[in-house]
């Protein structure tokens, strides 16, 4: 990816909202010629979509945690996603290397909803689970950096 689409991946990284006009200022090129470069990384897969950036604490869910999971048994299917979708609290599910299968990044109201929370997961996917509590978050979805 060039340097000029790999800037406008920035700027949209860090305000979405950013008009054509402001984007083109920040770029150096015409709001058309950013309007198309846009379309085209949309097109391309690059951009996937526009987000709020939400404080979780404001409407509610104060506590993150960190949900490493691993099957009973490593010859059941690997379908814990699947099995854990409809858990409104999981924020994302990443697939990982190591011991465990799956890292859950999770949004709670309370340390006792995060237990039941945790019973859920155990239960609706056959694993066991190791959580890690978030004390603070100094940065999170930083936008890439331009180089």
């Amino acid at each position: 990816m060039e340097e000029t689409d790999r800037s406008i991946v920035a700027a949209l990284s860090a305000d979405g909202r950013m008009s054509y006009t402001d984007l083109a200022e920040k770029v150096g090129l015409s709001v058309s010629a950013v309007h198309q470069r846009v379309r085209r990384l949309e097109q391309r897969g690059v951009i996937t979509g526009y987000a709020a950036k939400v404080n979780f604490e404001e409407i509610g869910l104060p506590l993150t945690a960190l949900v490493a999971i691993r099957p009973f048994d490593p010859a059941q299917p690997d379908d814990a996603p699947e099995k854990l979708a409809h858990l409104p609290q999981i924020d994302s599910c990443y697939s990982v290397a190591g011991e465990d299968f799956y890292l859950l990044l999770v949004r709670v109201a309370s340390p006792s909803d995060l237990e039941k929370l945790l019973q859920e997961i155990r239960t609706s996917a056959n694993v066991t689970t190791r959580t890690t509590v978030v004390l603070s978050t100094p940065y999170e979805q930083r936008p890439p950096s331009v180089s």
